[in-house]
């Protein structure tokens, strides 16, 4: 049965003649024994496929599987263990390579085995996506590119769409492009795009877990992997595109003169960055304070900025350049102790001469004061209005706020120790002279 689709559009008379070449394809194959014998083996190969792959399967589950061990090689062990699904369509496949040969040899035709064995292929990608691709973007890739692209392979569809997208060319301005070249370059950016996740998320892990490097090392050399990481991505990504890459050399100069005049700040923050994380002076954990009144921990630091966190649990982002160009005070370098006072006052009937020891060994019961570098110490301080003076000072490993209220506890263990001692803790006082003396009653 023919149709006169010369008023058609050419796509619809294009599809019309794959159509008709199908149905005459699929009609020598129902009426060849060549190519009912190349469907027997196809059906054989697939049986024999899967009573082996049945049989092989457990007994490489348990060689594989490394349970519960956590040695070098049982992170590569359980990677191998995802692929046994696999082995029916891929064994499948290297048993009809094998029959392939036979039947050429007998037949000279080899047509129906061949699309059997691209369809063995097809099953074997369906099977990845669907049981061992756990990854979203990865499990999307697969249903949306790789299956269809498996589908048109095992139709014998593939050369005949790359040759239609390859001659269809769409421009943007005076851009002008294939449709292939578009294909190419969403496919190699998203898989790039997630390769690069990938590594740089492994290695940062591997970084991280490396505590013999300074914490400014690990930082900088994590910085240093992700900018290589993606820039090996994007410098791939256009050469899978067929951009020439000389063609940036215009764009970095562009690039250049926007650092050198509208983006100095930036560039002063990123270098800022990199003099901070290669000195190591102040790193993620350190409690500092600038000039500017900002402190906090620090909890991130970025390219061009420095995250601190306050003990009220607030965020404040402080450009690097402040780090280098104002003096700045850390107390969290290299684990030093802090020194903290307490102030109290005791009353002018005190003897004050049994104040400092009595305070001293009330203070050095605190299991977190230190006795290095130096022990609690009680000092006189001066005479005040209303009784004598005093402060002890003493030696933390760490700060005092947030989770830590070193001088409360003091206080309290001061108030304890005076109050057992009988030591009084003065209400202010004053001396009121009323010059004249006081009025007389009924003047």
């Amino acid at each position: 049965m023919e149709f006169d689709l010369s008023a058609q559009p050419e796509i619809v008379q294009q599809a019309y003649g794959y159509a008709v070449q199908g149905w005459e394809l699929a009609l020598s194959w129902l009426l060849s024994p060549a190519a009912w014998s190349q469907f027997a083996l196809l059906v054989a190969a697939w049986l024999l496929a899967t009573l082996i792959s049945a049989r092989l399967k457990p007994a490489l589950q348990r060689v594989i599987d490394p349970g519960d061990s956590a040695n070098i090689f049982a992170a590569p062990r359980r990677f191998v263990l995802l692929f046994l699904p696999l082995l029916s369509p891929l064994m499948a496949y290297a048993l009809t390579g094998i029959g392939e040969s036979i039947v050429r040899s007998l037949f000279d035709s080899g047509a129906v085995i061949a699309f059997g064995k691209r369809l063995f292929l097809f099953l074997a990608a369906r099977a990845l996506v669907r049981d061992i691709i756990t990854d979203p973007l990865l499990k999307t890739m697969g249903r949306f590119i790789l299956l269809p692209i498996m589908a048109i392979y095992a139709l014998g569809l593939l050369e005949v769409v790359n040759t239609a997208l390859t001659e269809t060319i769409v421009g943007v301005g005076n851009i002008r492009f294939s449709l292939i070249t578009v294909a190419r370059g969403v496919i190699a950016g998203t898989f790039l795009f997630w390769l690069g996740q990938w590594s740089n998320t492994q290695t940062t892990q591997i970084i991280a877990q490396n505590e013999e490097m300074r914490p400014s090392i690990r930082q900088l050399l994590i910085k240093t992997v992700e900018f290589t990481i993606f820039a090996v991505a994007f410098l791939l990504l256009m050469n899978i595109m067929g951009i020439n890459l000389g063609a940036l050399a215009v764009l970095g100069g562009a690039i250049g003169v926007g650092l050198g005049f509208g983006l100095q700040k930036i560039a002063s923050n990123f270098i800022s960055g990199v003099i901070l994380l290669v000195e190591g002076q102040a790193t993620v954990g350190d409690f500092v304070e600038l000039d500017g009144g900002e402190a906090g921990k620090i909890v991130k630091m970025m390219a061009r900025a420095t995250i601190l966190e306050t003990f009220d649990g607030r965020w404040i982002v402080v450009p690097n350049e402040d780090f280098i160009t104002t003096r700045v005070a850390n107390y969290s370098d290299a684990g030093s102790a802090n020194r903290y006072e307490a102030a109290f006052s005791v009353s002018y009937d005190t003897d004050i001469n049994r104040v400092p020891a009595l305070v001293e060994a009330a203070v050095a019961t605190h299991p977190e004061v230190l006795d290095a570098p130096y022990p609690p110490d009680c000092e006189l301080r001066g005479f005040g209005d209303s009784g004598v003076d005093f402060a002890v000072e003493f030696w933390v490993n760490g700060l005092d706020d947030g989770p830590n209220k070193y001088t409360s506890d003091v206080l309290f263990l001061v108030w304890n120790a005076l109050k057992d001692a009988n030591i009084e803790i003065p209400y202010p006082q004053r001396v009121v002279e009323i010059k004249g003396g006081l009025p007389r009653a009924g003047a």
